[in-house]
């Protein structure tokens, strides 16, 4: 074997993730490929990325885009086969718990190419969302499984992954974080969008909250309520930008519609933020470290760390408004503790176990 490692990254959360990691290695010595699926594949969550979160640019871009999870997949599969037979890597790392992820797991378990999955061990125990089926089967198909927090450790033990093979390293995305936060500005994210000193930002991806026409006409109708107690900026992810503006989300007054924003950009807005809204497991990450409230409009949690040690609190659609309304009072969510090792050191020891494994298997 040889010492090459090869990174598959596909969506804005992979992008945050693999970025320290791929630095830390560049330090580390061995020889790193990037390979970007194309997954998210609109500049404003793709490209802009890689240039303001110091990525190099990806030697392979799959131009994969959008589809059902079945076609996606399928599409993925054909493309990362020819890849990384042609790369013929000593590992393949991947992360979190999307589509291009739990591709690249499955042709590299075939090829009989270890993986090394970044950010294991996190379960909703909801196997209605997609996420929670790739993160599993990832995850079993895995040699080196690096985990965010204490309780992903424990999953795996209950799913029979050996101790070895386990790593609680700390969370990648808090690196990015704590790297850039100088460049997040609230002041000019919020000129910049037109909108009053005290606001929200709202984010909704998820298939339960967006696919379904009622689901989204449920959430335009919750946002368009709380709006009437917060300005609401509300950047729209592909993934559900129709349904929610056929609902009449764009009509409700005090939500501002955004275009998908950068990195930096979009931080900036959540950092001023009185209040976060959302269905995604990495802004909640984000609030609890940047110690801001964030409302997650969800049954379940695959982090519930940022609930015990964050800013975090699951509400349904009918419990959104009163908890907007108290965490507006100056209540309703704890301050941050910080969760254990979510320190921006958690690259730096991922590159370690990852350089003493190719030393022991090159």
């Amino acid at each position: 074997m040889n010492g090459r490692v090869l990174h598959v990254v596909g969506t804005r959360p992979n992008f945050v993730k693999a970025a320290p990691v791929v630095a830390a290695l560049r330090t580390a010595g061995p020889d790193q490929f990037l390979v970007h699926t194309g997954q998210h594949y609109d500049e404003r969550l793709s490209h802009i990325f890689f240039r303001e979160l110091g990525l190099p640019e990806p030697d392979t871009d799959l131009g994969v885009g959008s589809g059902s999870h079945a076609r996606q997949t399928a599409d993925l599969l054909v493309a990362l086969e020819a890849e990384l037979t042609a790369r013929a890597p000593a590992l393949v790392m991947v992360y979190g718990d999307v589509n291009s992820t739990l591709a690249a797991t499955l042709v590299a378990a075939k090829l009989g190419i270890p993986v090394a999955h970044v950010e294991a061990g996190l379960r909703s125990f909801d196997m209605s969302m997609p996420e929670e089926v790739n993160r599993r089967l990832v995850d079993q198909l895995s040699e080196l499984l690096f985990t965010t927090s204490p309780e992903a450790v424990g999953h795996l033990a209950r799913e029979g992954i050996a101790a070895d093979r386990v790593h609680f390293a700390g969370n990648p995305m808090i690196d990015t974080l704590l790297t850039h936060l100088d460049r997040f500005d609230p002041a000019g994210a919020r000129a910049a969008h037109g909108l009053p000193e005290r606001y929200g930002v709202v984010t909704l991806h998820r298939p339960a909250n967006v696919d379904d026409p009622e689901a989204a006409a449920a959430a335009a109708r919750t946002l368009t309520e709380a709006a009437a107690h917060l300005d609401l900026a509300v950047p729209l992810h592909p993934r559900g930008r129709a349904a929610l503006q056929a609902a009449g989300l764009a009509d409700a007054p005090g939500v501002h519609l955004l275009e998908p924003l950068g990195y930096v950009e979009f931080m900036g807005l959540v950092r001023g933020a009185a209040a976060v809204i959302t269905d995604s497991g990495g802004v909640q990450e984000e609030t609890t470290v940047l110690g801001v409230p964030c409302l997650t409009l969800r049954t379940t949690t695959e982090r519930p760390v940022t609930v015990t040690h964050g800013t975090n609190r699951l509400v349904r659609h009918a419990e959104l408004v009163p908890a907007l309304r108290k965490v507006l009072d100056g209540g309703g969510v704890p301050p941050a503790e910080g969760p254990p090792l979510w320190d921006g050191r958690a690259g730096a020891r991922i590159a370690r176990v990852v350089t003493e494994w190719l030393e022991r298997h090159g």
